[in-house]
């Protein structure tokens, strides 16, 4: 008795996640009226993306986003609460120069989740000295050090994952998840006080020129020769 109690609770747990889940979908299909605060609400009731994601959460979500035409930092960190990385991508590409710190923040924040961390300390170490890296991981948070320090962890858990995911690997995973909720977090907390949510139009005015070693690097990215995706 004790034993069908269990599955039958695990079952009735599993399918009201279920549920959750499938509600939320059609909710976001069928609300052609769809704002920057109703997204970023939804896509907040999910764990913060930590390790490399086999797919979007929500793929009819790619074009909603897009559709609000919001300032492009705003936008690529949607998809990236989102779980859709190639979509993020594309637009902090177009960022991965000064003055746009944001983006170059929000591009090391791609390669820590996609697995590429020596990339990800490169984009932290160049926006290190910058307001909203500043305003994320400031004195109390432990700074450069303190971020860096997260991105290691991070590499270490999924070389952990590897091997199992015991008591304790779970209980870090939860952990980071928290901690890269955080960090996501306050990059668009700082993006929404600076660029609001009203829609920009032509995203075009935000772009920047990469400096010769991010345009070299790009290109290889692209390419395929070098880098870790390609497009």
């Amino acid at each position: 008795m004790t034993v069908n109690l269990h599955i039958n609770t695990h079952l009735n747990d599993t399918q009201q996640a279920l549920n959750r889940q499938t509600s939320l979908q059609i909710s976001t299909m069928s609300n052609p009226h769809q704002t920057f605060e109703t997204i970023y609400a939804s896509l907040l009731t999910h764990p913060a993306p930590l390790l490399p994601p086999a797919r979007p959460r929500t793929p009819s979500l790619t074009a909603t986003i897009s559709s609000l035409s919001l300032h492009p930092t705003l936008e690529a960190a949607l998809h990236i609460l989102n779980a859709d990385l190639p979509s993020a991508h594309f637009l902090v590409r177009h960022m991965q120069a000064a003055p746009a710190h944001e983006g170059m923040y929000l591009h090391g924040i791609l390669h820590r989740i996609e697995g590429d961390y020596d990339n990800a300390r490169a984009w932290y170490g160049d926006v290190a000295e910058s307001d909203v890296f500043r305003r994320v991981w400031g004195e109390k948070e432990g700074g450069k050090e303190g971020a860096l320090g997260f991105v290691g962890r991070v590499e270490a858990l999924r070389k952990a994952k590897g091997k199992g995911e015991g008591k304790g690997v779970r209980e870090e995973r939860e952990g980071l998840e928290r901690e890269s909720g955080r960090e996501i977090g306050g990059v668009v907390e700082w993006c929404v006080g600076r660029f609001g949510t009203e829609a920009w139009g032509d995203a075009s005015a935000v772009w920047t020129r990469p400096d010769e070693v991010h345009r070299v690097v790009g290109n290889e990215m692209v390419s395929g020769g070098k880098g870790y995706r390609e497009f």
